[in-house]
């Protein structure tokens, strides 16, 4: 797609990251490769990809190596800093020596990631989904935080953004992101308009070129409608939200009453939690590298928004296209 070169959107967010957009492309797992981190970050946007989408620390540093050999832009890294993941450490030794210019934490206490991140100029924003923890990682240092609504994919949170933005611009002194089913440059002038500093998109980008996911899961994404998109307790043990299928129908969305309760029990929660994780990981990992009976699609409600499959960078300049159509056509 050929085009003019588009103005930045500048916020604090652009600021702080020395980026282009203020849109960063989502840390989705098995999804987010080294070729769509550094396309989104090449085309002027912040590209994510979550540590353990590699099976080693080892394969993690060589793809973060890759990924600055493939852009001289901003990017990001997400951090499970929860006890869940045993690769803590070393994942966030990677990233303090590779000096990776964002880390975005999620499911645990960021104080250290956000220390040893700051101390080598690097910025850390933390996924949330109420104030009460927003304030807590405010107070622990953290750079920003990325609003996890209703409507996101993964581990979506249970407030509208309609609200949540507002609410956490209201009482924090941070930038806010916005995350959850965000897929059109309409949706960015909605969230900046809200108090915004940032949108992280995730399921738009799974319909790109470079995401080296199996076509039928792309195909899964622009068939979908909003409507199909439901929350199960099956991956992880708290709520995810996948694309409905045959295979997610007949699992059922709940924990059986066993899991549910050895999930509550505080001798057995974290081995459960570790279990599930490893258990749904992997059928995540089979579905998204070819076809399987077994359809476990991670996706947020903005589904219903994507239509084709498209390069990453052309995604991010529709995004920037569409959020100044938008701001020309408002009601003055």
């Amino acid at each position: 797609m050929t085009q003019a070169p588009l103005c930045p959107i500048s916020t604090a967010f652009t600021q702080l990251l020395g980026c282009d957009f203020p849109i960063i492309g989502a840390p989705m797992f098995l999804v987010s490769n080294a070729e769509l981190v550094s396309a989104v970050s090449s085309a002027g946007g912040v590209g994510a990809t979550p540590s353990l989408n590699w099976r080693t620390t080892a394969e993690f540093r060589d793809q973060i190596q890759k990924i600055k050999r493939m852009t001289n832009r901003p990017f990001g890294v997400n951090l499970i800093v929860n006890q869940a993941n045993p690769r803590i450490n070393q994942d966030l030794e990677v990233c303090v020596e590779e000096r990776v210019p964002l880390v975005i934490t999620s499911l645990g206490n960021p104080k250290e990631t956000i220390k040893r991140m700051h101390s080598v100029g690097c910025k850390v924003f933390c996924d949330v989904t109420n104030l009460a923890y927003a304030k807590k990682v405010e107070d622990l240092g953290a750079d920003g935080v990325i609003a996890v609504c209703v409507g996101a994919g993964g581990h979506a949170g249970p407030i509208s953004p309609l609200v949540l933005i507002p609410y956490l611009k209201k009482h924090l002194k941070i930038p806010v992101v916005a995350a959850g089913g965000i897929a059109t440059g309409e949706q960015v002038a909605a969230a900046l308009a809200l108090g915004a500093s940032a949108v992280q998109i995730g399921t738009r980008f799974i319909a790109t070129q470079e995401s080296s996911v199996d076509m039928a899961y792309k195909n899964a994404i622009l068939n979908a409608e909003p409507e199909d998109i439901v929350m199960t307790k099956k991956i992880s043990g708290t709520p995810v939200a996948v694309i409905k299928t045959p295979y997610i129908e007949k699992q059922g969305l709940e924990l059986n009453p066993i899991e549910a309760f050895l999930f509550k029990h505080p001798q057995t929660k974290k081995y459960m939690k570790m279990i599930r994780a490893y258990v749904g990981a992997k059928a995540l990992e089979k579905a998204v590298a070819g076809p399987t009976w077994k359809e476990v699609w991670s996706a947020g409600q903005g589904v219903g928004l994507i239509d084709q499959i498209m390069p990453a960078a052309d995604v991010v300049a529709e995004l920037v296209q569409e959020y100044y159509a938008t701001c020309e056509r408002l009601p003055r």
